[in-house]
């Protein structure tokens, strides 16, 4: 994989815009393999975040990857691509940024007559692949999420890596239900880690302080992104909330528990695998709301001691 140019000049480029957080490049992932097989001798160029490129570099179906904000426009250069494929939303931003590109051919749902309708009760992996085959042809697994292993980390191989954190409060368990479980799981033998970004410290040193653990626990802020896939993929066990470190866990097979609320594992669940999903909602939540949801309230800390026991299926 390379940045945004190409030594070959003659090579056709595909633009493909997702530049949103770490679960929708994941999730993405099936759907680009399927624009692989469907568009062989063509470039495929990712617009996405630069803090996830140590991530892109694992998929093998990404040739360049061309850093971009969410929503900003994209700093292409050289010829209009052949085609640019809006695997970002269904909104009209995201709609604007990849016409300005001058395309022979823009894909993106309802852009264009001919272009699949959006259905908002899809699962997310699905969608996407529906897309680009609807597009393109070809088949496409919404299971194939698999990325290749990176070098393995100096230290966390088997542990039990807790992840408190989530973007909203709506998808955030309670950090005392968090540290019952690291408690409890210590206790029985395992190396618990804290995970988290530099802006979650303080909620994992928190959950750290509440389980009994020292410092050294807290992983929270010490680790790029490129680090804390190679914890996933060498943990033991990943218990989270429906955040991206669910989708790491996915990427690496590594074993998971996954608390869900507000929205339903029917559309961001994981593939099978040893993944263990909890949820209690009875229909979609807000997902924005700053307090934790109904939902995710009802999963009690023996329920999620009890799945960290049996692997998922």
């Amino acid at each position: 994989m390379t940045g945004g140019a190409f030594t070959d000049a003659e090579t056709p480029r595909v633009l493909v815009y997702r530049a949103i957080g770490l679960g929708d490049l994941l999730t993405g992932v099936p759907a680009l393999r399927a624009l692989r097989a469907a568009l062989p001798g063509r470039s495929i160029v990712l617009a996405a975040p630069a803090a996830q490129r140590p991530l892109i570099e694992l998929v093998d179906a990404v040739d360049a990857h061309l850093p971009t904000a969410e929503l900003a426009p994209v700093a292409w250069e050289g010829p209009p691509p052949e085609a640019a494929i809006d695997l970002h939303g269904n909104g009209p931003a995201s709609r604007r940024l990849v016409e300005a590109l001058g395309a022979a051919r823009v894909i993106g749902f309802d852009l264009v007559p001919g272009n699949p309708a959006w259905d908002p009760d899809e699962h997310e992996r699905g969608r996407w692949c529906r897309l680009v085959t609807v597009a393109f042809g070809g088949t496409a697994d919404p299971d194939d999420v698999l990325l290749a292993r990176p070098a393995p980390p100096p230290r966390g191989a088997g542990a039990v890596l807790i992840h408190p954190g989530a973007a909203s409060g709506a998808r955030r368990w309670p950090a005392e239900r968090f540290a019952a479980v690291a408690r409890r799981l210590a206790a029985d033998g395992h190396e618990v880690l804290i995970t988290g970004s530099a802006d979650e410290r303080p909620l994992a040193a928190g959950v750290a302080g509440r389980a009994g653990l020292g410092a050294e626990a807290v992983l929270a802020g010490t680790t790029g992104l490129g680090e804390l896939a190679a914890l996933v993929a060498t943990a033991g066990l990943v218990v989270c909330g429906d955040t991206g470190m669910a989708h790491l866990a996915s990427a690496f097979g590594t074993r998971s528990v996954v608390l869900f609320g507000p929205t339903p594992p029917a559309r961001w669940g994981p593939p099978p695998g040893p993944h263990t999903v909890l949820w209690h909602g009875t229909g979609v939540g807000d997902p924005h709301a700053c307090d934790p949801d109904p939902a995710l309230l009802r999963i009690d800390v023996e329920e999620v001691l009890e799945a960290a026991s049996h692997p998922g299926t």
